[in-house]
């Protein structure tokens, strides 16, 4: 009987930190900032703990009956939880709301779950022993459950099963143990019990096998047009779209192309740079995991050798092998001169002694602390490192409309890199007006010619690129460095004001 009670503890600690983990990694993909969002959410569950765990003083009688409902109360509400935010978000304004809401009640069952079974076991050991035993047992399943999350769990049943298949073991553990605790429990009351337990695991049994369906209804409403492929990985949710011929890509429920107008955006990413490098043979592509702005510069026939570094392996593995996917791209991930590298890229750029002529970085906009590292001072040093000495890079740098001080940040973070920069900019119909940033250790150069067959740029308008007017002018910021990361601050503030 003991040892099934210390196995439940690990069980439940194991189940705790999983709801704790889908919160916070649902509240970074869907409101950015992983770093808030993890901390507040981290903070609400420890301080709900800490709310149970002294409510557990008041639970003087039927210490078992009342341990065995908090289970399955933990299991239904933790469970569900992940459901009933994708629902919330596309369909409500309550996400927030609904997010703290349910860490603090999962929270504060938890807190409730590790002081009764302490209580339970207080007859079998030594104080000193229960709580040794306990705390053992809570922290080894703590790390079984953080271990898990991002190898096993995410990958392979996603942020809807996940918490459901804990569910069902809290609730199965509940069942469990109105065995091991028969004697303690009044016969009805087992019995009763043991039907709420079964009934239980009939609804999260009926969420596992309805999970998709779930985040289908949700992203029905989320997303204008219909969803045509779906995939939730360790880094990111990755949603297409399609509309008549319109297809589109979402990541995290952000739009990062149409392929109605992605060739404006990849054209104007790539050939002013790499256009006024003749001699560039050797290309470094920094994210772009869809293939778009490699397609552009495999137009090159003096490129010999293209890496792309990107970090989601589901996202080169779908555009490389996804029919529609891989027309849009023309096959570019395919071609025998590229080599591709699932890695994060400011590590990678740390380890590699390679050296290249030009570099693009097309990185999702800074929205969070982990994609803003990307975005400093130091990252931008570092990767000059690896340009030959005439080399160039430009930065895909978000809009200077609608988020203009976090684009001259990038303008201003690339200088304090000591490097020679040109901003410039172009209307994207799906994006309204973005910028880039070109850089060196010398002024970059505008190109006086093209590759054929572009769709969009010409070389008598290229010089528009590079004129900003009033409303898109540089206005005085910091430069965001990796200490500070005021680019996030930035971003986070003039999006936030724009959708309001």
């Amino acid at each position: 009987m003991t040892a099934a009670l210390l196995a439940s503890v690990l069980l439940i600690a194991a189940c705790g930190l999983i709801y704790e983990l889908v919160a916070g990694a649902l509240a970074s993909y869907l409101l950015g900032d992983s770093i808030t969002q993890f901390s507040t959410v981290i903070g609400t569950y420890l301080f709900a703990m800490g709310i149970g765990s002294w409510i557990s003083r008041f639970v003087g009688r039927g210490l078992a009956a009342r341990f065995i409902l908090v289970e399955i109360m933990v299991g239904v509400v933790g469970g569900f939880s992940s459901a009933a935010l994708f629902l919330a978000f596309a369909y409500t304004d309550a996400f927030r709301l609904l997010l703290y809401v349910l860490v603090l009640v999962v929270g504060t069952l938890v807190g409730l779950e590790i002081p009764l079974l302490m209580r339970l076991l207080r007859d079998r050991f030594q104080f000193k022993d229960v709580v040794a035993n306990v705390l053992t047992f809570d922290y080894l399943g703590a790390l079984g459950a953080s271990l898990l999350f991002p190898i096993v769990l995410v990958p392979k049943l996603g942020l809807v099963r996940a918490p459901m298949l804990f569910g069902a073991i809290n609730v199965l553990v509940a069942l469990w143990t109105t065995s091991v605790l028969r004697e303690s429990l009044a016969p009805a009351i087992r019995r009763t019990l043991q039907a709420t337990c079964v009934v239980a695991l009939a609804l999260l049994g009926v969420g596992l096998w309805k999970a998709n369906a779930i985040l289908d209804l949700a992203e029905a409403n989320l997303y204008a047009d219909e969803v045509v492929l779906s995939r939730t990985t360790p880094y990111q949710r990755i949603v297409m779209t399609a509309w008549k011929d319109d297809l589109r890509l979402f990541l995290n429920a952000n739009l990062q192309f149409s392929s109605r107008d992605e060739y404006r955006y990849h054209e104007a990413l790539v050939h002013p740079g790499l256009a006024a490098l003749p001699a560039a043979a050797r290309v470094l592509i920094l994210g772009g995991g869809d293939g778009l702005a490699l397609r552009e510069v495999l137009r090159y026939r003096q490129v010999r050798a293209v890496t792309l570094v990107d970090l989601d392996p589901e996202m080169t593995r779908l555009f490389s092998s996804h029919e529609e996917l891989r027309r849009l791209n023309g096959g570019a991930l395919s071609d025998p001169r590229v080599r591709v590298i699932n890695a994060d890229a400011f590590t990678w750029i740390d380890e590699s002694r390679e050296f290249f002529d030009f570099a693009i970085v097309d990185f999702p906009d800074p929205s969070n602390f982990s994609l803003g590292k990307l975005y400093t001072t130091t990252f931008y040093r570092m990767l000059m490192e690896r340009l030959t000495p005439d080399a160039t890079f430009v930065v895909q740098s978000t809009s200077p409309l609608f988020a203009r001080q976090a684009y001259w940040c990038i303008v201003a973070t690339v200088e304090q890199a000591g490097l020679a920069v040109a901003p410039y900019h172009v209307y994207v119909p799906s994006f309204g007006e973005w910028g880039f940033v070109l850089a060196g250790r010398s002024a970059p150069r505008v190109p006086t010619t093209l590759p054929a067959g572009l769709r969009f740029l010409t070389t008598r308008g290229l010089g528009e690129l590079f004129d900003f007017p009033v409303d898109m002018a540089r206005v005085p910021v910091e430069p965001n460095r990796l200490h500070t990361q005021a680019l996030v601050r930035y971003y986070e503030r003039e999006w936030n004001a724009l959708n309001r």
